[in-house]
């Protein structure tokens, strides 16, 4: 039986059981992406939503749904493939003036709905293929807005998550009943990150939510995303010159100085755009480099605690091995200006979402490994991240 069938019939039966029962959760204070009430942060996640138009994916019971259109002012649709989880919601909350109730597939629906902004999932994505799902809601989904999800990660028997996108057995448990067989994508956390990535998404924060009594094994995954603008023709990157670099000064740094208004790039004399940066001289720290050359080539001043290593990218010119190490300037004062004697300049703020094309390579390795949601192209380097925890943009 497709994967589609099997968990809407184990839905179905789950909808049933809890009519027959009478059950009904409470009105929730503030989401609670796990089964767990107050662990993790709850409904902010999804920032102001008061008169935007929301989209609940898998709305189950209705109660999330009801509490952001009471709270929090948003326009709800409910979206729920189950007719029985359906009628619990209806039976209970059918007049609530600012959410619609919607039964069926969320999939289907997006493809004539207009664009949401905001589109939030209680555990209900692990119930279908991302490779199916996650274009869909980028397409459901205005510019910028906001996707929040949580899902499994570690089930009841103390079984983590797939490395590979495919969908497993789990079971479905409701109290004094048999289990339903469901079938789950429960995926480590860097294959969902790489999946939202590659479907216009910028993943945002991924945490892992633990239950509360440490007998219990359970882990979820809470995930904020947010969607992309659509992405232009790919940025291209060429070499500054066919001739190798000389010898001695084939170890160099670049800089990422990124702005209110976007990225720092200057245009060198030859043509390629570049980060600021340049050789690294004898006897100096990778750090002070990047503080000097920034000084040199744009009049701006950083300390050297203003600058976070991302790593080294190694490729070759020739017969000469280049080693760029790239870095991140997180503070820095003054104004860029193209500085006299300088073989950059003409210094120009980028939005992230409109670089320029020629980019220099080395250049095009740094941003590509700090960022790689951006669409630009250039030949294969050996990147080597060093361990800070977390990216310099924040990403764990």
């Amino acid at each position: 039986m497709p994967i589609e069938d099997v968990n809407a019939q184990a839905w179905t039966i789950y909808g049933q059981r809890q009519l027959d029962h009478g059950y009904m959760p409470p009105m929730p204070k503030t989401i609670s992406w796990s089964p767990w009430e107050g662990v993790g942060p709850g409904s902010e996640l999804l920032g102001d939503l008061a008169g935007k138009r929301v989209l609940d994916i898998g709305s189950g019971a209705g109660h999330h749904a009801v509490h952001l259109a009471r709270a929090h002012g948003a326009h709800v649709t409910a979206i729920e493939l189950s007719p029985t989880q359906h009628a619990r919601a209806t039976r209970h909350y059918g007049a609530e003036a600012d959410v619609e109730w919607v039964q069926g597939d969320v999939i289907e629906h997006v493809r004539t709905a207009a664009p949401y902004e905001a589109g939030y999932a209680v555990g209900s994505l692990a119930y279908v293929d991302p490779h199916t799902a996650l274009p869909a809601l980028r397409d459901a989904l205005i510019t910028g807005a906001p996707l929040v999800f949580s899902v499994l990660h570690t089930d009841l028997h103390g079984r983590g998550p797939s490395t590979t996108v495919s969908p497993r057995k789990q079971q479905l448990l409701v109290r004094k009943e048999p289990a339903l067989p469901v079938d789950m994508f429960v995926l480590v956390p860097h294959l969902w990150e790489d999946l939202l990535t590659s479907y216009g998404f910028r993943v945002e924060a991924m945490n892992l939510l633990s239950a509360p009594d440490p007998e219990n094994p359970v882990v979820h995954q809470l995930i904020r995303a947010r969607r992309l603008p659509d992405r232009r023709a790919r940025i291209s990157s060429r070499p500054r010159t066919r001739r190798p670099p000389v010898p001695h000064a084939a170890i160099g740094v670049g800089a990422i100085v990124l702005g209110d208004h976007g990225l720092l790039l200057g245009r060198h004399r030859l043509g390629t755009i570049e980060l600021p940066g340049g050789t690294v001289e004898a006897g100096e720290a990778l750090e002070e480099a990047v503080v000097r050359e920034l000084a040199e080539e744009t009049g701006l001043t950083a300390r050297p605690q203003d600058v976070t290593l991302l790593g080294t990218l190694i490729d070759h010119v020739g017969d000469v091995v280049r080693l760029t190490v790239g870095a991140v300037v997180t503070a820095w004062e003054g104004e860029p200006a193209t500085q006299p004697d300088e073989s950059v300049g003409d210094w120009r703020w980028w939005p992230l979402d409109d670089l320029p094309s020629d980019l220099f390579e080395c250049s095009a390795h740094i941003l590509t490994a700090w960022r790689t949601d951006l669409p630009i192209d250039h030949p294969p380097a050996h990147f080597n991240p060093f361990a800070h925890g977390t990216t310099a943009d924040g990403r764990a």
